[in-house]
């Protein structure tokens, strides 16, 4: 899968509305749904709606093999959604790459890139950033940076469905990025989800460069006294 994104965005109308106050790109191969549709109970016609925007993933399945991997691999994802909707999530998308690198199966790998806000406690940022992972329980690989809007904390944690909830015991890389508001009481979560485990420094390179396009002040605003061509 290809993780440069730079020459790789393309910028949607969609882009200039805010997700709580953050903007943010993400590359080709997302597919944004609104929250209630992922969490949406079968039959409802927001269920519906979600359905057909899927509809396009599935059909790109190269086999029934694939295609039955990818639906196991939603429900999974639509599952773990289902437990953080209380969370503050505010965007999602469903990811959809070829796995092109080196020694990759050419198949097609799912993910699920979410947004979420939480409420912190006034600090400076930087300390923020290294507060939110003190508690956080099973992340590994923790690193902290900077990114254009300020100081940010990288770190990864899997998960494995229990046995009560039926699903596949495959587990659920998580690839996180930490990134402070400049106001310093809140903090946004960025969630990068899949079970291709195997590619996980794929996926890492791929949240943190979509880390890199995160600003906290509309990009899209003009200049005071400048008015839109």
């Amino acid at each position: 899968m290809t993780t440069k994104i730079d020459s790789n965005v393309t910028v949607q109308p969609s882009a200039e509305e805010p997700v709580e106050g953050v903007w943010f790109a993400l590359p080709r191969g997302f597919t944004s749904l609104p929250l209630r549709t992922l969490v949406a109970p079968a039959g409802s016609p927001e269920a519906v709606q979600r359905d057909e925007s899927l509809a396009h993933i599935l059909a790109s399945a190269p086999d029934e093999v694939s295609r039955q991997e990818f639906t196991a691999t939603l429900a999974v994802l639509h599952h773990m959604l289902r437990s953080v909707q209380v969370q503050g999530t505010a965007h999602c998308a469903v990811g959809l790459h070829r796995d092109d690198t080196e020694g990759g199966s050419d198949a097609a790998l799912l993910s699920l890139f979410t947004v979420s806000w939480t409420e912190t406690s006034w600090a400076p940022r930087g300390v923020t950033a290294a507060r939110a992972l003190v508690t956080a329980e099973g992340h590994t690989r923790i690193e902290y940076g900077e990114v254009p809007c300020g100081p940010a904390a990288f770190s990864e944690a899997v998960r494995t469905p229990t046995a009560e909830s039926g699903l596949s015991a495959a587990p659920l890389l998580q690839i996180h990025g930490h990134l402070p508001h400049p106001d310093g009481t809140a903090l946004v979560l960025l969630t990068l989800s899949t079970i291709a485990a195997p590619r996980r420094e794929q996926y890492r390179a791929l949240l943190r460069q979509i880390a890199r396009t995160v600003a906290f002040e509309d990009p899209f605003a003009e200049p005071q006294g400048s008015a839109r061509s």
